[in-house]
């Protein structure tokens, strides 16, 4: 007997008529079949695991996976106060090595707190996993839990590109608080000869054959896979394999004032206001002025993208993918016209912007599935200028600033601004450049109905094992730095105790509808 179906009036999918709660709304993305997956990072320090963790989960939670990143390292400056010297890192400093099994621990219970009982669908685990014995009690957790394992191993025997990694992101964390850069860089490359002694890369021809894991080698110029198991993992590999370190400058901005924007309708293909027209003469200015080598330029298909392209006298090339929201029977109205004609339509959206689907249109959420292959040849590519539209600008810049899926909806992408993104070690700077040309506003502000409603916390990169929504955070390991044979401290620092509240991330700071 075919069984009833109703069709839910927000995201207009169809669910079964009956009693059976709907799907877990954390899990906005990809539903995953398979088991829940912890991704082991394996490398020595200061080869860009912590880097891969951070950008493959800001990736993972874009496209809608809940992933979570547990970083042993900050386990560690939980439960030791004071770092004192590579000494504590030491193969054969016992004490130490007891204290850093337990916050491995610490963090392998935390990451199955996360997968089984907060929705989570990935976890990170961050750590040097240097040893068989390491990786193989992470394989026994996993077996015990039912959760796949998939690893990361970062191979770089590059000098140069190691002591770069440690100047530019090792010496500014808590190990190295107050104490002068030469003596920091000389303790922490023998931290690194601490794990050399007893590094054992994976070996995908002999011990680990069985094992899934890709191995980066030489910050991507090579790569090596072995047994990829299932969709995610073929998407991580995927992904691992487009991203590069170069140093490039990404420029996000909209069309021009369109003719649309001055009547308050969204969607359509009109054409440029003579304001923006100015706006786009204006960015011909200023995109000469940045003295950018080899700027690549793309637009979506729509009329008014490709007006302010051609002023730009440079190649350029069109993406359908980056046409704006389709709003479906909402097309070229006014929101007054929307509310008066679609008046559940127009409260719906209000409840919930990321998931509502416009009928016979999209939501954001399916802009951000359209959006993918715009993102994976972004992270290929070096300088792009991306003349857009105000709901695949704030995808995009959610994206690259980490924005959640409650916060997309919203972001301020105003007309006639220029957003210049600047990948930096672990997140992305970001500079909003005015070009003074005046237009309307198309910016809605949320709902104040919506703002009352609980936040769904959905998506989040947490970089700090601290991070969770509980509002008195718990003391997650007993200190043990009474383990711990304190040695002397380098000269030119002073130990400093690492708050036990550690900070959250911070990334730095009308046309289709907003």
């Amino acid at each position: 007997m075919p069984m009833e179906l109703t069709q839910s009036r927000i995201q207009k999918i169809w669910l079964p008529n009956d009693n059976r709660p709907a799907l877990p709304r954390r899990s906005c993305g990809p539903q995953l079949a398979n088991s829940p997956t912890v991704i082991v990072m394996v490398g020595l320090p200061a080869r860009g695991k912590t880097y891969i963790s951070k950008k493959l989960t800001r990736y993972l939670n874009w496209i809608g996976v809940p992933t979570k990143v547990f970083n042993v390292g900050e386990y560690r400056r939980e439960a030791v106060k004071h770092y004192s010297s590579y000494d504590f890192f030491r193969p054969d400093n016992e004490e130490a090595m007891k204290v850093r099994r337990q916050c491995a621990l610490a963090a392998l219970r935390d990451v199955k707190l996360y997968l089984t009982e907060e929705a989570g669908q990935i976890a990170v685990f961050d750590a040097t996993n240097t040893t068989r014995e390491r990786r193989g009690m992470i394989l026994n957790f996993a077996k015990e839990n039912g959760f796949k394992v998939f690893f990361i191993e970062s191979v770089c025997n590059d000098p140069t590109v190691v002591a770069t990694n440690v100047m530019e992101v090792k010496l500014s964390s808590p190990d190295y608080r107050d104490c002068n850069s030469t003596d920091a860089m000389e303790d922490f490359m023998k931290r690194i000869n601490c794990y050399q002694a007893s590094y054992q890369p994976l070996d995908p021809d002999d011990y680990d054959r069985e094992l899934s894991l890709i191995k980066v080698i030489d910050v991507g110029r090579r790569f090596l896979v072995n047994r990829v198991q299932d969709h995610i993992q073929s998407r991580i590999v995927y992904y691992l394999m487009n991203i590069h370190v170069q140093p490039r400058t990404i420029y996000l901005c909209r069309h021009g004032e369109s003719e649309f924007n001055l009547k308050g309708k969204i969607g359509g293909d009109s054409g440029l206001s003579n304001r923006g027209k100015k706006f786009a003469l204006a960015l011909n200015k200023f995109v000469g002025e940045q003295n950018l080598k080899d700027l690549k330029v793309w637009t979506s298909q729509l009329k008014r993208t490709i007006q302010t392209a051609e002023a730009l006298q440079l190649p350029y090339e069109q993406w359908k993918a980056l046409n704006e929201i389709d709003a479906g029977v909402c097309e070229e109205m006014t929101y007054e016209e929307i509310r008066e004609q679609h008046p559940e339509e127009f409260a719906l959206r209000d409840q919930d912007k990321y998931y509502y689907r416009y009928p016979s249109g999209e939501s954001y959420q399916d802009l951000v599935q359209r959006l993918e292959p715009v993102i994976m040849e972004l992270e290929r590519q070096e300088n792009v200028l991306v003349i857009c539209h105000q709901a695949v600008m704030r995808c995009l810049l959610a994206y690259f600033l980490d924005k959640s899926a409650d916060e997309m909806p919203y972001l301020k992408c105003p007309l006639h601004t220029v957003l210049k993104l600047t990948p930096v070690a672990y997140g992305c700077r970001v500079e909003s450049i005015s070009l003074n040309i005046e237009a309307v506003n198309t910016h809605r502000e949320r709902p104040e109905e919506a703002k009352k409603g609980p936040n769904p916390l959905m998506r989040r990169n947490s970089v700090t094992p601290l991070a969770s929504p509980e509002p008195t955070k718990k003391p997650r390991i007993n200190s043990f730095e009474e383990h711990v044979a304190v040695s002397s401290a380098l000269p030119g620092c002073v130990p400093q105790e690492v708050p036990t509240q550690l900070p959250g991330q911070n990334m730095n700071n009308s046309q289709k509808p907003s």
